[in-house]
């Protein structure tokens, strides 16, 4: 006897629906499809296969400078093991190696993840896992490659090329000093009104430096010459009115209200989640102090890395090296006494801030994890709750606008709120707003016509996510005030 089957509906093409619902989510399936080492067509792919290769490489011949300046038997030693592990982590990229677990370092991190890569990722390798986690898992690997050693525990692969990047941006640094060296004031007998427009016009400048310093990117941009950082560095106004047109999603009047708003009701608290050390630090400062002289801030925290991260994230010794380098250091042999002097003050006043609590600097374990930011309210409350009493966090670059958007193909036209998922909608959520130079596949915020315009620039401009020559402003209202709860 043959079952017929004439009464049942023919074959369909079944398409799952996205977004995935909550209880759908992982970190091995993000809300959208996630990106992976072997698409071919994304930035994960030449990333993956190329890019993280050559940057391993990079670190380890700056560690053979380093090894061949020692003379200490035991440390030699100690760091010829360092450079072994490189290697081998090296090769493992290269082979497609499945993801193993960290060695417990002594880091505070390790339980977390391990147990991510015992919960999500068994099997996986760093082609077929997604290339957010990837990517974050090979740097962790790269951290433990010191951190199991004697000497060399807090060793920075990546150091030196923060320093000279940093170094050779003379002409955009001296601009910026040579500018806000004097404490910010307006001009005389202005009304009350053109007080508010003057200030609004230099917080919509800033914001664009703020923004655009986010351009030299060390692991994008580890071979350029001067004459291209000195491009992309350039802060004249002319610059800045041409390079707004390119921010594809822009909340900058949103902003300003924004702050305005908290400058008339509490006056309080910013932070920074921050991004890259060198030159898009010291804008982010130069911004910071800028929001203080106005009284649009009160207070500014600054959240950096633990440890070395994605090449050029900010750690604390970047920090210190940038303040103290400004005030004491001999960076620029070719700067004028009066340049020189400029960027002293620069530093001695923002070091003053750190001596008054008025800007401090902060470090966390989860920044350092595999986790986006939509597990934060679960694996780090003590970090939600602490952002949750913050007026307005800036989250700086496209490491963190990714984690932030889970870093998948959502449709460009995505509300922001909706890509970042419970950093918008849980209790008690801050305000957040993402300045990110667009250097990779996710693209969210774009509006209601957000996704022709996607396909147009496909067309036109082929290569155009990760070019750097566009970006975004994106603000999220949040549920400040709201009493986090956790379950």
């Amino acid at each position: 006897m043959s079952l017929k089957l004439s009464h049942l509906p023919s074959r369909q093409k079944i398409k799952p629906v996205y977004p995935r619902s909550p209880s759908a989510i992982d970190p091995n399936n993000p809300p959208w499809p996630a990106y992976r080492g072997y698409h071919e067509y994304s930035f994960a792919y030449a990333t993956m296969g190329q890019r993280l290769p050559t940057i391993l490489g990079k670190g380890i011949e700056d560690v053979v400078l380093t090894l061949n300046q020692e003379y200490d038997e035991e440390r030699i030693v100690d760091l010829v093991k360092c450079i072994e592990r490189m290697d081998a982590l090296k090769q493992e990229l290269q082979g497609q190696a499945k993801l193993r677990p960290i060695i417990d370092d002594g880091e505070a991190d390790v339980a977390l993840w391990n147990k991510l890569i015992a919960k999500y990722f068994q099997g996986k390798t760093f082609m077929n896992a997604p290339w957010l986690f990837a990517e974050a898992y090979k740097y962790r690997r790269l951290q433990e490659s010191f951190s199991v050693s004697k000497h060399w525990k807090n060793y920075d692969v990546f150091f030196r090329q923060k320093c000279d990047t940093f170094s050779r941006s003379s002409e955009a640094v001296f601009e910026l000093s040579m500018r806000f060296a004097e404490p910010f004031t307006l001009r005389p007998n202005l009304s009350p009104e053109e007080q508010l427009e003057a200030e609004r016009l230099m917080f919509l400048e800033l914001t664009q430096i703020c923004l655009w310093g986010n351009s030299t990117d060390l692991s994008l941009l580890i071979n350029m010459t001067e004459d291209q950082i000195k491009s992309l560095q350039s802060t004249g106004g002319d610059h800045l009115a041409a390079t707004e047109k390119n921010i594809l999603g822009n909340h900058m009047k949103r902003l300003w209200e924004t702050v305005v708003n908290l400058r008339a009701s509490t006056g309080g608290r910013i932070d920074f989640v921050l991004d890259n050390a060198g030159f898009e630090l010291y804008c982010d400062c130069v911004y910071a102090d800028f929001l203080i002289q106005s009284g649009l801030a009160k207070e500014v925290r600054f959240h950096g890395k633990r440890y070395p991260w994605f090449v050029s994230d900010v750690t604390k010794k970047d920090w210190d090296w940038l303040l103290n380098s400004m005030v004491y250091g001999h960076l620029f042999p070719k700067a004028s006494q009066e340049e020189i002097d400029s960027l002293r003050r620069l530093g001695m006043r923002w070091k003053q801030y750190e001596k008054e609590g008025k800007w401090v600097y902060e470090q966390h374990p989860f920044w350092c994890t595999g986790y986006t930011f939509w597990e934060l309210h679960n694996e780090a409350p003590d970090l939600f709750l602490h952002l949750s009493r913050s007026d307005l966090v800036f989250f700086k670059g496209d490491l963190n606008h990714r984690k932030l958007t889970y870093d998948c193909a959502a449709p460009p036209s995505t509300d922001f709120e909706i890509a970042i998922g419970p950093m918008a909608s849980a209790a008690g959520a801050p305000r957040i707003c993402s300045l990110r130079t667009i250097k990779s596949d996710v693209v969210v915020g774009f509006g209601p016509d957000g996704d022709e315009l996607a396909e147009k620039l496909d067309k036109e401009e082929p290569g155009w996510k990760i070019s750097g020559k566009y970006a975004v402003v994106l603000l999220s209202e949040g549920r400040p005030g709201e009493k986090v709860m956790f379950t």
